[in-house]
């Protein structure tokens, strides 16, 4: 079974509606190839063990995101807040050493062999977010940095931000939106036959826009698992994962609890995080070891 063939079955089931079977025997038929389809595309998530559709390989979504994120640093003033960029690139560096030490030790290095870290702080005070690109690369806006307070703040958020990048989750997004937005057609073909259609796509799948300080929020469960996952890698790299609660807290306090109801956002919401975080505190512990830092 060819890619086309393969991709063309997954746009039919991640259509909803369609129903492209004439028969019992056809649905058979496409049932079995939908199942081998999946079961070669699934990949599994380091710790949460999630299973996810993951079907761009990972030295083309590197190319194009080494072009996107030169283009956004490009098009964008780095701060000159020297306490603060210093914290970014500690604390990334920090995570990810803990990240690549547990990796290591699993046998799974390979999932982050061909990555390139990199970590800086936009000058944008409006905007409190941050972001990450496949392969490590990760982005600040100062916004954030009064709400993180410290470098333990940093951490809480770098975890999550690093945590997206391990988990592929705009590799995944953006699978699903090759499959149903351009056809189900290989990234290489989307990027020269639609260029426009592709960037567009793929700034979605990861969160930022292509016009600085827009944010496009991943899916809540996404961010969920970013939390969950980010809270152990905050914990691997020295920081005590109980400032993540906190964190969220300040978060909180700063929009005044001016949230949509969950129902209708795609983030969880600031009470719904503290409880996770404090859930799945016991097992971030396990891997806390205080440091200097």
């Amino acid at each position: 079974m060819t890619n086309s063939h393969k991709l063309e079955i997954c746009k039919h089931f991640l259509s909803p509606g369609v129903i492209p079977f004439k028969s019992i025997t056809i649905m058979k038929k496409y049932l079995f190839l939908a199942f081998v389809f999946f079961i070669g595309s699934c990949k599994t998530v380091p710790l949460t063990g999630r299973k996810q559709l993951n079907l761009i390989p990972s030295n083309e979504i590197q190319s194009l995101s080494n072009d996107q994120y030169r283009q956004g640093m490009n098009e964008s003033q780095l701060s000159n807040n020297t306490q603060w960029s210093n914290w970014v690139n500690e604390v990334g560096n920090d995570i990810k050493n803990g990240v690549e030490a547990y990796l290591r030790q699993e046998g799974q290095l390979e999932l982050i062999e061909d990555y390139n870290w990199e970590f800086n702080l936009i000058k944008d005070d409006a905007t409190v977010n941050a972001w990450a690109m496949p392969g490590g690369k990760v982005a600040f806006y100062t916004g954030i940095m009064p709400i993180c307070a410290s470098k333990e703040g940093v951490a809480v958020v770098m975890g999550h931000e690093v945590a997206h990048a391990i988990a592929r989750h705009g590799n995944e997004r953006m699978s699903q939106g090759l499959v149903q937005q351009l056809g189900g057609v290989a990234l290489a073909v989307a990027v020269r036959d639609k260029p426009a259609e592709t960037q567009a796509l793929y700034m979605s799948a990861y969160g930022v826009a292509s016009q600085v300080g827009v944010l496009l929020p991943f899916s809540r469960t996404h961010e969920s698992e970013a939390d969950h996952l980010g809270l152990i890698f905050m914990a691997m790299a020295g920081y005590d994962p109980h400032e993540a609660p906190k964190f969220w807290q300040r978060m909180e306090s700063q929009s005044g609890g001016a949230q949509p109801p969950e129902f209708l956002s795609t983030h969880p919401s600031h009470t719904t995080r503290i409880n996770n975080l404090n859930k799945w505190m016991p097992e971030a512990m396990k891997y806390y070891r205080p440091s200097a830092n």
